[in-house]
């Protein structure tokens, strides 16, 4: 019996950086990370399909697949995937649920409902993502469409920096909006991936020890 991976873990590209960050820092040998692009931010509906042809390709090559996206606007098509598939993924509606964790963004949101979430790679990839990504940049006559009813930016960052902080500024101010930080580490996205790779780690020890008997 060869080894092989112990676990696949496909993931929104907005998360990679995140993802093999944890991956060294916890010393998960055995975990690869496979991303769909992280622009489909803006296109949802390709995530369920593409999700669904990444899983069925990577059949009988891994001990074990985890999904590292929340529903992100799939409207319950990529649980109903996952559900056809066998396949878990994060828990949580979006990114910034799970990076802020359930209980602090219940509370954010509850504190104003007009707020337009940046983690770390959107403030990163602002301009291609939002500015030039929803047409802002060709017709600002969109922006008060899109966010004429935001009040607030809510900057939740995974790494901090005083840099990513006064780009979090600017980006607030270029959308005519309040500013606000909230450092979320990495949130449930590590407590999620660490389960999952515990799980099939677990279960490739087992096949091992069955195969040798």
């Amino acid at each position: 019996m060869g080894a092989q991976p112990a676990i696949l873990v496909i993931a929104c590209g907005a998360l990679a950086r995140e993802i093999v960050a944890l991956r060294t820092l916890n010393h998960w040998p055995h975990m690869v990370v496979q991303c769909l692009p992280a622009d489909w931010h803006n296109r949802p509906e390709k995530i369920p399909e593409g999700v669904r042809a990444k899983i069925r390709a990577a059949r009988g090559r891994f001990t074990s697949i985890f999904v590292a996206y929340a529903d992100c606007g799939t409207g319950g098509l990529l649980d109903a995937v996952l559900a056809e598939e066998g396949v878990e993924r994060i828990p949580g509606a979006h990114c910034y649920e799970f990076f802020a964790g359930s209980a602090q963004f219940a509370e954010l949101a509850e504190a104003e409902l007009g707020t337009f979430y940046l983690t770390d790679f959107l403030l990163q990839h602002f301009d291609r993502l939002i500015i030039h990504g929803l047409g802002i940049a060709k017709h600002p006559e969109l922006l008060p469409m899109y966010f004429g009813h935001y009040k607030k930016l809510a900057y939740l960052a995974q790494v901090p920096s005083e840099e990513k902080m006064a780009a979090g500024r600017a980006a607030a101010a270029r959308l005519g909006l309040e500013f606000e930080s909230h450092v979320t580490g990495y949130g449930e996205l590590a407590t999620s991936l660490e389960r999952a790779h515990t799980l099939a780690t677990t279960s490739m020890t087992e096949s091992i020890i069955t195969w040798q008997n």
